[in-house]
């Protein structure tokens, strides 16, 4: 799914919307910041899938050197 042309085009979105919300002259109380905080915390998390799968997969690929990921028990 993260090899796709949809994937990229997905994520160069959700960069330029963690672009314009990672702006503090918007925010006027508290209550706007720690809204503010949560939006980019999901959208850093988006940004960062494809590299924390990978990460993931790689070790579960050292764990069980056979190559066989999929039995994790």
């Amino acid at each position: 799914m993260m090899a796709t042309e949809g994937w990229k085009q997905f994520t160069e979105d959700v960069q330029g919307i963690f672009d314009a919300v990672n702006k503090v002259a918007p925010i006027q109380n508290e209550i706007d910041l720690f809204f503010r905080k949560g939006q980019l915390d999901i959208l850093q998390w988006v940004l960062t899938l494809k590299e924390s799968s990978e990460q993931a997969y790689e070790a579960l690929q050292k764990e069980d050197p056979s190559g066989d990921a999929s039995d994790v028990s």
